[in-house]
């Protein structure tokens, strides 16, 4: 392969219909959408409170309704960009997360707080993983999956590039200024991006497999919502262990800096099994894989409410519990593609995602709330591992059977005449 083929394979570059700057601007502005309009609120929500009076639970609350709206928003968003194309959505997207957090930075009372944060769920639906994953799978395809391994490798440096960012402007000014500076640099960053790196043609959606039939038909099929199931349930359940792995080390008698240690080195695991992700598509058919991930998801929640110690082991238990997570991300990117095709990515993953977005969203606050009736944070461990075991069985029924590919097939055909 000569110098020239090896770029061009690098970058897509070979690919008349894939835009050379894409990829690298979609890794960009992951980075930073994510890192700002997510992760910077955890980090500031205390000093919001302190300044404001404001109770936690409220303002928690606030931010749980940009990833509810978010959720159903997607599904709007998955289907204009299957017609045409990333690049407005996106832009767009970046434009309403700048606003939103100008509005978040200026509310005077909790209601405005709430108003900046939904209108942040449309930003939200419009610029993180799905429009990224929907851009990609059209333009990448069949090579789709390196490419959103690249896109959800970076986008797992949101947290550590902005966590320590926004904890410094922090440092020195108010969380409203803090807030104003991070929607300065998230127009600076994003807009252009999107802007410039996403104007190539789109593509025409391929042909669809006799096993496609229409998106309807597909989202109506009982493969369809076993699937969304499943992944429902193992959303919620990873979601709520990312939360209650501090106070469950807390219980055990560890400090707060060795759990939040624990709680970091996870989120360095879930980076490093995503680099793991294509090697195991290429070795397993999508259901056995979607089966084993979820599984091994029980296991480790479950290992962690069995173990008591020794710290390094239960470091090593979150390190794998992380590499699962991140494989999971992946799971869901490549779900529809690997049973569906292409042709109609956008608006299927967007239905695929509106359910597991609204569990992750809940499963921090549910998670809480169940762990005093259950009796602690071990027991509240159990119970999410015995969700995660009924989501691997519910996997082995979103097998289509011959039959039902058939069926879809002849309902896409019936309609399409």
């Amino acid at each position: 392969m000569t110098g020239l083929d090896a770029r061009e394979a690098a970058t897509g570059a070979g690919d008349r219909s894939r835009p050379r700057a894409a990829l690298p601007a979609l890794c960009l502005t992951q980075i930073t959408s994510w890192g700002i309009v997510y992760y910077a609120f955890p980090v500031l929500n205390p000093q919001i409170t302190a300044d404001t009076g404001w109770n936690a639970g409220a303002t928690t609350a606030a931010f749980s309704v940009a990833l509810l709206i978010s959720a159903l928003t997607g599904i709007r968003v998955g289907k204009v960009i299957d017609h045409r194309g990333p690049r407005t959505v996106m832009t767009i997207g970046s434009v309403l997360g700048v606003l939103s957090l100008l509005v978040v930075a200026a509310a005077p009372n909790l209601p405005m707080f709430t108003a900046g944060w939904a209108l942040a769920g449309a930003a939200m639906a419009s610029t993180f993983y799905q429009p990224a994953f929907a851009a990609l799978t059209r333009w990448w395809a069949p090579d789709h999956v390196r490419a959103l391994t690249i896109v959800t490798l970076a986008g797992g440096l949101a947290s550590t590039v902005f966590a320590p960012l926004t904890a410094a402007l922090a440092d020195h000014m108010s969380w409203r200024a803090t807030y104003t500076v991070l929607a300065g640099i998230l127009a600076i960053v994003t807009i252009p991006a999107h802007a410039l790196a996403l104007k190539a043609p789109w593509p025409k959606a391929p042909p669809s497999p006799a096993r496609m039939g229409d998106a309807r038909a597909v989202a109506n099929s009982r493969p369809f919502w076993m699937l969304a199931a499943a992944l429902t349930l193992s959303s919620f359940s990873v979601h709520a262990v990312v939360v209650a792995l501090v106070p469950l080390l807390l219980e055990r008698g560890f400090s707060t800096s060795a759990a939040a240690w624990a709680l970091g080195l996870g989120g360095a695991g879930q980076t490093l099994g995503r680099t793991l992700y294509a090697t195991l598509a290429r070795r397993t058919e999508a259901t056995t894989r979607t089966t084993i991930l979820i599984a091994l998801g029980g296991l480790t929640i479950a290992a962690l409410a069995f173990v008591p110690g020794p710290y390094a082991l239960l470091v090593a238990l979150s390190v794998v519990a992380g590499m699962v997570r991140g494989n999971l991300t992946l799971l869901q990117a490549t779900a529809v593609t690997d049973r569906w095709g292409t042709a109609q990515y956008g608006r299927l993953s967007g239905l695929l995602a509106a359910p597991t977005t609204i569990a992750a969203s809940l499963a921090p606050f549910a998670g809480a709330a169940l762990a005093g009736p259950l009796g602690g944070y071990p027991t509240l461990f159990l119970f999410l591992a015995g969700i995660s075991a009924i989501a691997a069985v519910l996997t082995a029924a979103s097998r289509e059977s011959h039959a039902c590919a058939e069926e879809l097939g002849r309902s896409g055909r019936t309609e399409q005449g």
